[in-house]
């Protein structure tokens, strides 16, 4: 796993008027794009998440996209998504927000036990909220930054 950087004709030439944010994502000709990713076996790349948003628990990184895989496998769960939460032992811990299937019920006890089942225990959330719904783009892309202020 590493950063996604480019290089190409079509790339932009900067952020208007943030020299500090163009400096660095712009540096040698390559735009850092603070993405994260991997080829697979074909050569392709895979997207996995972005480093901004992997959350270190004790050393360990974790990456809210394969946590929130995991956490919608669970009967109860239709949607997820996990952000970091500060923690004084672990530097940070996993917290995730869930929406229920509609007439399902599960308790936030009980999905943490079911994850400990289910996921490294470093990964498993220490906290969970339950939300209506998640705050979305309106192509569907989860708003992390949204849910931190819900905290």
């Amino acid at each position: 796993v590493g950063e996604i950087v480019l290089r190409s004709p079509g790339t932009f030439k900067g952020y208007w008027n943030k020299p500090e944010a163009t400096a660095a994502t712009l540096r040698d000709g390559w735009v850092h794009t603070g993405d994260m990713g991997s080829f697979d076996d074909d050569g392709y790349l895979r997207f996995i998440g972005r480093f901004k948003e992997m959350i270190k628990v004790s050393g360990y990184s974790v990456f809210p996209e394969e946590v929130e895989t995991i956490l919608i496998k669970h009967p109860a769960v239709a949607q997820a998504a996990v952000i970091a939460q500060p923690d004084a032992e672990r530097g940070e811990v996993v917290k995730a927000f869930i929406v229920t299937k509609p007439g399902a019920e599960v308790t936030a006890e009980a999905l943490v036990a079911w994850s400990r089942e289910n996921m490294a225990p470093y990964k498993t959330p220490r906290h969970v909220r339950f939300i209506d719904a998640l705050p979305a783009t309106g192509a569907g892309k989860v708003l992390r930054r949204m849910l931190k202020d819900l905290d």
